[in-house]
């Protein structure tokens, strides 16, 4: 059984309007030394086979947005 972890975000180009609340908000907190926050969301696959070509599918169909999103993903040992 192979475990993928798969990490999308907003491509560098757009605004991420949560993460700005979130540096404004640190910020106000009195953690001056963050510049720029941008969030994302990390998804977890339990997979009997890991097959690149299926997870590269299940992200371009379903797990992100290639239009807005990039990702990346990792096997866990």
């Amino acid at each position: 059984m192979a475990t993928v972890r798969v990490y999308v975000t907003l491509k560098p180009a757009l605004l991420d309007s949560a993460g700005r609340t979130v540096a404004a908000s640190l910020k106000k907190l009195g953690f001056g030394e963050v510049e720029d926050v941008r969030i994302g969301k990390q998804i977890e696959l339990q997979m009997d086979d890991f097959d690149e070509a299926r997870v590269k599918a299940m992200c371009d169909r379903l797990l992100a947005n290639p239009v807005i999103e990039d990702y990346r993903y990792e096997v866990v040992a």
